[in-house]
This record gives structure tokens, C-alpha cells and sequence, in this order.
């Protein structure tokens, strides 16, 4: 493992750390809060072997920040999203699950075949060693990842292992997504009217036009979405329901499989089974969660249609908005300057979910709108024959 990563892995672990122990500062409850506690206990133990191994190798590191990103993730569960944080703390925790794993199998590869990860050369025996060291240490560090993920999933009400199918954002990444489509979308219409030479009333009238377009677009798709998974849903459930009213016994050998499978004992898991469909409501919910994956509540369509319809409209006015005042060759710049800043400031944003860093994500951001910029003002101007 080089530098480089040893480096990214201490300052991750710490971030970790100083994310869990925002989030037991602002939890009520008492067994959660030393949840949180124990969780960045861990990460911090983490990032002191990082470090251990950074100072084998005649590294050193200056003094621990927590990043941008991290920032940004501790406001927003400062300001009544905790919950959005610890959905992305699920995903992050499931990166670093597969990150881990695959570096701890080059590292043991190294140690069988004696080849370097980092310069090409043969390692000796001494430095083989230190890699048989550094693949188990790593391999340990992802166990103790998938049991947060794990423990992290519980606390959202969720089960299995997410690490093999990560999400998670909910309203908020609704509204940034959304916002961004309205941005480009619009953005782009904008620019080639402005590229057609056409009178400037048409201007605000084709973005006006978009702005509703889009909005409405991206409204119905969010509610057909929404609806179609309420729907799949529902079907799933009510077929569960009729083979647990049809074939008791079937769903009953099925729910102490599962449970089995997941390391109780047999005939533990059986009286688990058994007593929970005594109950048809709860051994319905338990079926569902267990069997089919399905847990907590359906997102409500109009919900989503609402959400994700005016944060695309929030976006879309962007590029517009300058127009509303007048019109005129600075007008037209101040549109394309605030949508290219809109464009890195939602690019930053997404890095949230994203898991980049947050100025790479604004600059790709920027780079992508200052594309359909020049694009769209193209395609207008040569369809005028400006061009």
C-alpha cells in the first residue's frame, strides 16, 4: 500500500470518527448515543494504525482536519438531518468495506508472490512480512467497517449487508438532483436562444417555457417512479400475505431458514419463526423485511412529485432570472456567470452523496455546464445562420 493511500485512509478514519461523535452529540437517546461513541472510538483506533503504519515507512503527517465534505456533513446534521448524514455514512462505510478487502488481498498477494505493490521490485523476506501484516491489519479494519455498516443499517431501520447495494440521500438528494437537471436543462435552452440572435422577449418567454417544461417533466417522473415502486410493493406484500394465509408451515420453515442463515442455531432459529407468526401482522413485517428487503415506508408519490418538481424549477429559474430585470448584452453575462457558479456550487453539493472530494465535483460540475454553454449556443446560432 503507498503513501498516498495510507495518507487518504488516515484522514477518512478520522473523519469517520469526527462524524460519529456529531452525531452522539445530538442524539437523545442514551443507548444511541454511546453507539456513536463506541463507533468513532473504533475509527479512531483505525486511523492510529494508518498512522502506525505511515511511521514504519519514515512518514509523517501534520495535524488532523476534518475535510470539506465532512464539514458540510456535520452541518446539515446540525440543522435537523441526521438522518441524511447517517444514510450517507451507510454508503461511505460500504465503500470502505470493498476498498479495504480488495487491498487487503493485495497485500497478501504481495507477501505470497514477494512482488511490490508500490515500486514493481521483489520484496524481501523481511518486507514480505510487513505486507502478511498490513493484509491481515486491513482485512481486520474491513471486518470491523461491515459490522458499522451493519450496525448503522440497523439504526436506520434497515437490514442486510449494504456494502453489496448502497443508497441513500431520500429528500435531499431529490432536491439536488432535481436542481441540478433544472439548471443544465435550462441553461442550455437559454444559450441557444441567445445563440439564435432572436429579440430578447424571446429569451425570457423560451425560458419561462422550459422552466414549466422541465419542472413538470421531472415532476411526473418522480410520481410515476414513486408510484410504480408503491405498486410493485403492495403486489409483493399482499402475495406474501396470501402464502402465509395459504401454506403456514412453508413460511414458517422459510422465516427459521433465514434466520439460520444468519447464525442462529437451528432449533433457536425454529422457536424464533414460530413465535413470530403467531403474530400475522408482525411475522407479515418480518417477511417482508427478511424475505423480500422491503422495510420502512414507501416513499409517498406526490411527495415526490412535489419535491423533486420545484427544486428542478428552483434550478431552472436560474439562468432566467437576470432577464426578469432587462435585457442587454450584460444581462446575458450575468446569467452565464451566476448558472456557471450555480453549476460548481451544485456540483459541490452532490459530492456529498458521491463520496468525492468537493472542489473536484463543483470543477466537473462547472466543466459539464460551461459544455452545454457552448453547445447550445452553437446548435442556435447555426440554425439562425449566425455561425
Amino acid at each position: 500500500m503507498d503513501v498516498r493511500n495510507l495518507k487518504a485512509h488516515w484522514q477518512d478514519e478520522g473523519e469517520s470518527a469526527y462524524i460519529y461523535k456529531v452525531l452522539a452529540s445530538l442524539e437523545k437517546g442514551e443507548q444511541r448515543r454511546q453507539i456513536f461513541e463506541r463507533l468513532a472510538e473504533v475509527e479512531l483506533r483505525h486511523q492510529a494504525t494508518y498512522l502506525q503504519m505511515l511511521r514504519e515507512g519514515g512518514e509523517s503527517v501534520g495535524e488532523w482536519k476534518p475535510g470539506l465534505r465532512t464539514r458540510l456533513m456535520a452541518w446539515l446534521a446540525r440543522h435537523g438531518n441526521a438522518s441524511v448524514v447517517l444514510g450517507l455514512r451507510v454508503a461511505d462505510e460500504s465503500r470502505e468495506v470493498r476498498l479495504y478487502l480488495g487491498e487487503s488481498k493485495t497485500e497478501e498477494a504481495a507477501a505470497a508472490t514477494g512482488t511490490a505493490t508500490a515500486d514493481g521490485g521483489k520484496l524481501a523476506a523481511e518486507g514480505r512480512t510487513r505486507a502478511a501484516e498490513r493484509g491481515k491489519t486491513v482485512r481486520s479494519i474491513a471486518r470491523e467497517e461491515a459490522n458499522h455498516a451493519e450496525v448503522l443499517s440497523e439504526l436506520r431501520g434497515t437490514k442486510g449487508e449494504p456494502w453489496h447495494h448502497s443508497g441513500s440521500g431520500g429528500f435531499l438528494r431529490n432536491v439536488i438532483y432535481g436542481f441540478n437537471d433544472g439548471l443544465t436543462a435550462n441553461f442550455g435552452l437559454v444559450m441557444g436562444v441567445i445563440g439564435a440572435q432572436v429579440p430578447e422577449s424571446a429569451v425570457i418567454l423560451s425560458g419561462i417555457s422550459g422552466l414549466v417544461a422541465d419542472a413538470l417533466s421531472m415532476g411526473g417522473s418522480g410520481f410515476l417512479a414513486a408510484k410504480s415502486e408503491q405498486e410493485v410493493w403492495q403486489h409483493e406484500i399482499a402475495m406474501e400475505r396470501e402464502e402465509m394465509e395459504l401454506m403456514p408451515e412453508v413460511e414458517t420453515e422459510e422465516l427459521a431458514l433465514l434466520y439460520e442463515a444468519k447464525g442462529m442455531p437451528a432449533e433457536a432459529a425454529r422457536k424464533a419463526a414460530v413465535q413470530v407468526m403467531a403474530d400475522p401482522e408482525i411475522a407479515l413485517q418480518e417477511k417482508a423485511r427478511e424475505e423480500l428487503g422491503i422495510s420502512g415506508e414507501v416513499a409517498s408519490p406526490m411527495r415526490e412529485a412535489l419535491t423533486t418538481g420545484i427544486a428542478t424549477a428552483c434550478g431552472a429559474i436560474i439562468p432566467v432570472f437576470p432577464f426578469l430585470f432587462g435585457v442587454g448584452l450584460l444581462t446575458m453575462w450575468i446569467s452565464f456567470a451566476i448558472s456557471m457558479l450555480a453549476h460548481f456550487v451544485v456540483g459541490a453539493a452532490r459530492s456529498v452523496f458521491t463520496g468525492r472530494g468537493v472542489i473536484r465535483s463543483g470543477i466537473d460540475m462547472f466543466v459539464v455546464g460551461l459544455g452545454v454553454a457552448v453547445v447550445g449556443f452553437l446548435i442556435g446560432a447555426l440554425i439562425t445562420g449566425h455561425l
